[in-house]
């Protein structure tokens, strides 16, 4: 079994390594439990809130607000909700905002004319090695462009964000190519392909199953734990390119344990319900070939323009993947599911923006839900081997190589160790593979 390469932008969780993880697991939901403050003046002040209680808050206020409403992100350092407001004539949405304790930033541009933008750049600009989404944190439409883009590819997408007016979209030139991360190697197999198990889940019949990458589960139909091995699921369903990039396969053996938690190598991470993600907020990433990494989330309901086709509504991030890593796990410090990693850009070395799956939206396509036999919520990520995590802050990418012991396929039983069987996941024999 070949060695996972684990990123020095790793897991920021503690200088103790992995087993901070579990602590921050146990302690994180007491310590930034939403506190309403007293009554008086206090009641008007922004909450501290967790992540995933901002996602809640936000798609709250969205319809509270109405036209007035944004976009949201996630204040890390504050742990507070920051929503954008287009007011108006009517300050009365300003009150209402910061008294369901949100922090209220008037801004210029409505999400009307943010996403009468993005239709613009899908219509005008749908160029392969292009993506964009919403950036809440400077109100406008942030468009990528990979080294791919150049010439009269580059002078289109520049014309046509020029059309949007000023102050509406910004570019940004990324070093590496969009692509999907697939990948030949080891850990779950199918013809010389991998990919990564992102959650195991309950397929609607009540059989088990997990989610991973559409574009994995498009490249073959059935997966083995190991190289040449005798296959151990087969895929139901598979989305991509298009509305998404998420596919369900179910294990061939119904008896199959497949448990609801990621493993990290020498801790289990219980996973307990999937979440939405929230811009700004810090989430992880297992993966078959760099095991853990971190970052944070940069937009949501992105559009990427790959080779294979054009594909909407994911989460766009800064964290790191190399090929192999697709339909790997993203969740959060606290145990919830978020993202599948589709692709993105870079490695773990220079970085890159990365692209996920939502898992929340992934599970109402296929009529599954997250953990085994009816136990409601729980996925089971994918594995890291044995790994050590580095230090440094979350949220970016840089990289080096320690090494640590691969992925474990943790066997045909349900990919027991949370994305077992080594993250799993196809690989692809279809030409989708990565060329990193």
């Amino acid at each position: 079994m070949s060695h996972k390469r684990i990123p020095k932008r790793k897991a920021a969780i503690a200088a103790g390594g992995v087993v901070a993880l579990g602590a921050a697991a146990i302690l994180l939901p007491h310590a930034n439990a939403s506190q309403d403050g007293a009554s008086g003046d206090a009641a008007a002040a922004p909450k501290t809130l967790k992540a995933t209680d901002a996602s809640d808050l936000a798609s709250q206020l969205a319809g509270l607000l109405g036209d007035a409403f944004a976009g949201s992100y996630y204040d890390g350092g504050n742990k507070q909700l920051v929503v954008n407001v287009v007011p108006g004539d009517n300050n009365n949405v300003i009150v209402q905002a910061k008294k369901a304790g949100a922090a209220v930033r008037e801004v210029d541009n409505s999400m009307t004319e943010l996403e009468a933008g993005a239709r613009t750049l899908k219509s005008e600009a749908t160029v392969a090695g292009t993506s964009w989404a919403v950036d809440p944190r400077t109100n406008k439409i942030l468009v990528t462009a990979d080294s791919t883009v150049t010439g009269d590819k580059w002078d289109q997408l520049e014309s046509t964000v020029e059309s949007l007016g000023s102050g509406m979209a910004t570019i940004k030139k990324s070093a590496g190519t969009f692509k999907t991360f697939a990948s030949g190697g080891d850990a779950i197999f199918s013809g010389g392909a991998r990919c990564s198990l992102g959650f195991n889940v309950t397929a609607g019949d009540g059989s088990p199953a997990f989610l991973t990458a559409g574009h994995c589960g498009v490249a073959a139909e059935q997966w083995s734990d190991a190289q040449g091995g005798q296959p151990i699921a087969t895929v139901d369903q598979a989305v991509f390119p298009g509305e998404g990039d998420f596919a369900l396969v179910t294990y061939d053996d119904p008896a199959t344990v497949a448990p609801s938690e990621v493993n990290l190598g020498d801790q289990i991470l219980p996973i307990s319900r999937a979440a939405e993600a929230t811009v700004g907020q810090e989430v992880f990433r297992m993966g078959s070939t760099t095991g853990l990494a971190d970052g944070q989330v940069l937009g949501l309901n992105a559009t990427v323009n790959y080779p294979e086709g054009t594909v909407t509504g994911l989460i766009q991030t800064n964290v790191c993947a190399e090929p192999g890593d697709s339909g790997g796990s993203m969740f959060t410090q606290d145990g919830f599911a978020v993202g599948l990693t589709s692709g993105g850009s870079g490695d773990c070395t220079s970085g890159g923006e990365t692209f996920f799956q939502p898992v929340t939206t992934a599970l109402e396509a296929v009529g599954a839900i997250l953990g085994a036999g009816g136990a409601g919520d729980a996925g089971a990520g994918d594995q890291a081997g044995g790994q050590e995590i580095g230090g440094e802050e979350a949220g970016g990418q840089e990289a080096g190589g320690e090494e640590a012991g691969a992925g474990d396929r943790s066997g045909g039983e349900a990919g027991a160790g949370a994305g077992d069987a080594a993250d799993q996941g196809a690989g692809d024999d279809s030409g989708q593979t990565g060329t990193h």
